[in-house]
């Protein structure tokens, strides 16, 4: 600028007349030299009202008001103004010929602050973020990310765990917690449904979490084992808010727990305490416990081996009768155990090694299970089966016309074998074609369950029966029981359904063929069972009949039929053991429904394919 220009004598003459003020406000005056508009707009920006601008400038106070509006001071934002004030007063401290140390500091101050200013106006941008705000925020994952723990557990949620497992426990459940402190291996005769796979399941997280120790469960099936996985996951879930993933499961402190069917027998490289579920009805049971005590041989690994009982005939009974203990000994070196009831209803360190207890449906009831209606599961089973499945008592097979060793051949682990089967898929095989078999209830006081299952039929892939789907529904009426009928139809494809309308089926049956008209009504009689009976012998013994080995339920039921004498005494018929209007072995009798409908020479001497049949 020229020093003899009009615009610099004025400037410097509207300098000249601001008063004096405080230095805080002082400060912020711009340079001399600087635009009459560019002082007015920051003197604006500073509180001053227009008639002093131009009162202190030297304008008119109309021009003062016409740049006012015209750049749109009073619009224009906080951000804004502070930026201009503080540009025009940089530009004079950088302007400035000698500086102090308080102006160098001043000046650090003021670009740091219009560094965040740009911060701020990019965020305000089209497609600003908060990184353009916050450094830390734009660089937080500019590092190497650093893997999150998989199934991670917190010492907060480590001690929830525990405290909710040890107050979850029965009388009976805690006496297992104590012996598995004290001994190497538990093996427990037990009731159905008194949560032993339960509470295992969840112990052996606890000790997982707690020691580091591995864990491996082995049951009958897969399908079976999973049941572990899904009381443990939903244990973690329920008490700590925990999801376990993995299968695998692997816990940070390097714990695995493993999930194993009988496809065990080479995984022998398995090491870990070692959980046996349902032991009594796996099949070759003596070279699976080989293989399964293998894994737990090191002395700091404990066993565990828990079921109901089965036969008196299979090869687990002389592991717990303590025979397998004195083969090969000499006579000085054998025990004699006492296995009764008696003897170990309260758990007993035996003198082969093994802690043993037995617990009936009755000493869990008196050790704090409330879950049990027991008047009436004395009518839903039939005497031998209410003996076998809930008081620990094993079957004498010898006079079953299902002996043990026909009935574990149809035992197989679904989950291996049945590659075409999704259980929770809405239609889980398909197109498959199936039968429906349904024994109803025998009594009419309703304790008595009646049986249905679904069983997939032999093809030209595989020239078997399955049973894929077991149900047993007391004290429901027709219209009930024939809606679950229903149901069934609806999720596969269904070629058959058989009914047994001797007596109360026959109200099932008229309802079942409102929706499905081709539905079989099966007339009992001492000559339809003989027929039954034979066909499905014939069916196990040519290995035609698969189910899961976990179905121990379905495996004694075939178990329990017998053959005996008509009431006349004149005929020879097939029936479970059992009084009137009680269990009647409900499941075996439905799987039957539908073999039957093959002729009894089968398809070999038929060349009519099933669905040709139907």
């Amino acid at each position: 600028m020229k020093r003899g220009s009009v615009h610099g004598r004025a400037e410097q003459r509207a300098i000249q007349r601001l008063p004096a003020r405080p230095y805080a406000v002082a400060m912020l005056i711009p340079a001399v030299g600087t635009d009459p508009r560019t002082l007015a707009r920051s003197l604006y920006f500073q509180g001053w009202s227009v008639t002093a601008i131009a009162e202190q400038i030297g304008q008119a106070r109309s021009t003062v008001e016409s740049w006012k509006q015209r750049d749109g001071w009073a619009n224009a934002k906080p951000i804004d103004r502070v930026d201009a004030v503080m540009e025009a007063r940089l530009c004079q401290l950088i302007a400035k010929d000698r500086k102090d140390a308080h102006d160098f500091k001043e000046i650090d101050l003021l670009m740091r602050q219009v560094a965040q200013i740009a911060r701020v106006h990019r965020y305000e941008a089209p497609g600003g973020h908060e990184g353009h705000l916050n450094p830390n925020v734009a660089n937080r994952n500019a590092g190497p990310k650093k893997k999150p723990l998989k199934n991670e557990v917190s010492p907060e949620q480590e001690t929830r765990l525990v405290e909710a497992f040890m107050d979850s426990l029965f009388a009976y459940q805690r006496t297992w917690y104590e012996a598995g402190l004290a001994q190497r291996i538990r093996n427990i005769l037990k009731s159905r449904q008194i949560g032993a796979t339960w509470y295992f399941a969840r112990e052996a997280l606890i000790d997982a979490i707690t020691t580091g120790r591995n864990q491996i469960f082995l049951s009958a099936s897969r399908a079976q084992a999973d049941v572990f996985r899904q009381y443990l996951t939903q244990f973690a879930k329920d008490a700590a808010e925990i999801e376990l993933k993995g299968d695998p499961i692997i816990l940070p402190n390097d714990a695995s727990l493993y999930f194993l069917g009988t496809n065990a027998r080479t995984a022998q490289s398995y090491h870990g305490n070692l959980y046996f579920d349902e032991y009594f009805w796996v099949y070759a049971f003596q070279t699976l416990r080989k293989v399964a005590s293998g894994m737990a041989i090191h002395k700091k690994w404990r066993q565990t081996y828990f079921s109901t009982p089965s036969a008196l005939s299979h090869d687990a009974y002389p592991f717990w009768s303590g025979a397998l203990f004195n083969k090969g000994r000499a006579k000085a070196d054998r025990v004699e155990l006492d296995i009764t009831h008696a003897a170990l209803m309260n758990g007993l360190l035996c003198a082969d090694g093994q802690w043993r207890q037995i617990v009936t449906v009755l000493d869990a009831m008196a050790g704090g299970c409330n879950l049990f209606d027991i008047d009436q599961l004395r009518l839903e089973y039939s005497a031998e089966e209410f003996l076998q499945l809930l008081m620990c008592e094993f079957i004498d097979d010898s006079a079953s016309v299902f002996p043990f060793a026909l009935v574990r051949r149809c035992m197989v682990d679904s989950w291996e074998v049945w590659d075409d089967f999704r259980s929770y898929a809405p239609r889980p095989l398909g197109d498959a074609p199936v039968s429906i078999g349904f024994d109803p209830s025998k009594g009419t006081s309703g304790g008595d369950p009646s049986g249905c299952t679904v069983n997939a039929l032999p093809s030209s892939l595989r020239d078997m029966f399955r049973v894929v789907e077991k149900h047993q529904w007391p004290g429901q009426d027709f219209d009930a029981q024939a809606g679950n009928i229903k149901r069934l139809c609806d999720v596969y494809n269904v070629a058959d359904i058989a009914i047994d309308t001797t007596g109360m089926g026959t109200g099932v049956y008229q309802l079942v063929k409102q929706f499905f008209p081709m539905a079989r009504a099966i007339q009992y009689s001492p000559e339809t069972k003989a027929l039954m009976v034979m066909k499905a012998q014939d069916v196990m013994g040519k290995g035609r009949l698969e189910w899961d080995a976990g179905w121990t339920d379905l495996a004694a039921a075939f178990m329990a039929i017998r053959k005996t004498l008509t009431p006349s005494g004149r005929h020879v018929t097939y029936d479970a053991s059992r009084s009137a209007d009680v269990g009647h072995a409900d499941l075996a009798w439905s799987v039957m429904h539908s073999l039957i409908h093959e002729p009894l020479e089968g398809r070999a001497a038929n060349s009519q394919s099933f669905m040709e049949i139907c």
